[in-house]
């Protein structure tokens, strides 16, 4: 086992980075159920004091490392259409979830559904990026005249996440392409490329 002493001193985003990539690779090789503080640190180099300090549970570790790894929701690829614009987002969510991110979430799912301090602890660490995704993806569409902002309900917003992590619980990855594009038709509001001012309604 290496010995973090003896590597260069690291501190803020450098250290993160390295304790969340090697949270990641833990992920990728052991899964969330062996998931430890001690070999995220040993892979990391870095004390298990100086994980600990940062994340006081591996469910706080995880949810950060999945959240560093998920792109940042403004800058969702911008294709012209709602239709196209929800599509890129899914597919991008759709390979994240068939890595350690994918990993990550089963097993955050099964800790909070047996345990209901773990469900509550599970929201409170949650950003809600892919809402915020949704939520600029849907700004776009305003903006090209193809749906009415009225229509825009915060639970119409979600239901299309919602779908692809039911759909990737239910059957894992690799996730067929026609399911997302299925998701997209069907799940929000009846989309489709010349669905106009009816999409989202």
């Amino acid at each position: 086992m290496t010995d973090h002493r003896t590597r260069p001193r690291r501190r803020g985003d450098v250290l993160n980075s390295a304790i969340f990539e090697a949270t990641l690779d833990e992920l990728a090789e052991v899964g969330y159920a062996k998931l430890t503080m001690e070999r995220v640190a040993a892979r990391a180099g870095a004390s298990k004091a100086s994980v600990y300090r940062r994340w006081p549970s591996r469910m706080e570790l995880a949810l950060d490392a999945v959240h560093h790894l998920a792109p940042d929701p403004t800058a969702i690829p911008d294709t012209g259409s709602l239709r196209g614009d929800a599509l890129a987002f899914l597919r991008e969510a759709a390979e994240l979830l068939a890595g350690p991110a994918g990993e990550a979430l089963r097993g955050l799912l099964g800790d909070a559904l047996a345990d209901p301090s773990r469900t509550l602890e599970l929201r409170r660490h949650s950003r809600g990026t892919g809402h915020r995704a949704m939520q600029e993806i849907v700004r776009r569409a305003v903006e090209r005249g193809e749906i009415e902002s009225d229509a825009i309900t915060p639970r119409r917003l979600d239901v299309a996440q919602a779908m692809l992590r039911e759909q990737y619980l239910l059957h894992r990855p690799p996730m067929p392409d026609a399911a997302i594009v299925e998701i997209v038709d069907d799940g929000i509001g009846g989309v489709r490329a010349d669905a106009g001012l009816t999409a989202l309604r």
